[in-house]
């Protein structure tokens, strides 16, 4: 009987101690739509404008070289029966050669792009992560979480933690106090890092 007791009193106590009420800590969270950051900032599109300016610039010095060869290809052609075999064999190996350094242009100059463009969108994505994290401080927040396309890392969450409209402009405001124009169409130079 003293054992039934003993362990009826203890179970309660378990239960008892089970039931208090703990202390949950309310955090504060937000997240952003990374996609969306990027689409929008005056920055971002900046550098976008720019690549695409760059890109034509070195595309239309490429379109030239193309079609010297497009044109020496029509006049091998017509000439190739005139001049005999042994000039046909070296001008279309010559042509052939050509054929092919201009489609290594072609790709050294994507590649090229591709680099410098996204040196730039990592060194803008760095830049936006220390924003975050000092908009984050001083805002109180806990947690700042990223949503998008790239990379999400939210599955759902309510509107009313949508922080993005915020948070793009903020980044544009330091963009263009830092003496940026906002029509990215005119944008030649993305801006250096400031030292914080």
């Amino acid at each position: 009987m003293i054992k039934k007791t003993v362990l009826l009193f203890t179970f309660v106590i378990a239960i008892i101690s089970c039931n208090k009420t703990t202390e949950i800590k309310e955090f504060k969270t937000a997240y952003v739509d990374t996609s969306k950051l990027m689409d929008e900032s005056t920055e971002a599109k900046d550098i976008g404008a720019k690549y695409k300016d760059k890109s034509k610039v070195m595309g239309n010095q490429l379109e030239a070289e193309v079609a010297r060869f497009k044109s020496e290809a029509a006049s091998f052609k017509k000439n190739a029966q005139a001049n005999g075999p042994a000039w046909a064999q070296q001008k279309g190996a010559e042509l052939s050669q050509r054929e092919q350094q201009l489609n290594y242009a072609q790709q050294a100059m994507l590649q090229q792009l591709q680099q410098e463009s996204g040196n730039e969108i990592d060194t803008l994505v760095s830049s936006y992560r220390k924003m975050l994290k000092e908009y984050g401080k001083e805002k109180g927040y806990d947690y700042i979480y990223g949503s998008g396309d790239a990379s999400p890392s939210i599955l759902y969450a309510k509107d009313n933690y949508d922080i993005t409209k915020e948070v793009i402009k903020m980044v544009n405001d330091k963009y263009k106090s830092a003496g940026k124009k906002e029509d990215s169409s005119q944008a030649k130079q993305a801006p250096k890092e400031e030292k914080k």
